[in-house]
């Protein structure tokens, strides 16, 4: 499994290309030759970059749902709406398709974040908003989630 660290800021070019963190290539180095698979986030206004292996990893989970339950096959439809398969050029670059471009609100200024094993891909104005807008109710959600399971149970 994937554990990615930083937060790295970099612009993004007219045609919707953004250069690839260094800190990033280093943390991926074996897996950058698969590709990643780019998505809209589900719960934020964001797009999550997958690297092949955690995007493989996911996809097994979700084909143990069952597709005759339309809950689950609602899900699936919506949760691969606008998958893109994206992979780095030569000098470094990932073009992001410009309807998950236009999805996530991205401008010029654009925030990589590491989150566990992806990267989520946002407009640096709106990742500041959800920073700033979370702030106060961390602490209440950090008890909510962290505080009553014991460090072992996690592993």
């Amino acid at each position: 499994m994937i554990n990615l660290i930083g937060t790295y800021e970099c612009k993004s070019d007219a045609k919707g290309r953004l250069m690839f963190s260094s800190a990033f290539k280093k943390q991926l180095s074996s897996v950058l030759q698969d590709g990643f698979v780019v998505k809209r986030a589900v719960f934020q206004p964001c797009l999550e970059l997958y690297p092949m292996q955690e995007w493989n990893l996911m996809m097994q989970k979700i084909n143990k749902l069952n597709r005759f339950n339309k809950k689950n096959n609602d899900f699936i439809r919506r949760f691969t709406a606008g998958v893109k398969m994206v992979e780095l050029d030569a000098t470094g670059r990932i073009l992001i398709p410009k309807d998950l471009f236009e999805f996530a609100g991205i401008k010029k200024q654009v925030v990589m974040s590491s989150s566990v094993n992806i990267i989520e891909i946002w407009d640096k104005d709106k990742y500041e908003k959800a920073i700033d807008d979370a702030a106060d109710d961390f602490a209440d959600l950090a008890e909510e989630v962290m505080g009553n399971t014991e460090l072992d149970e996690l592993s």
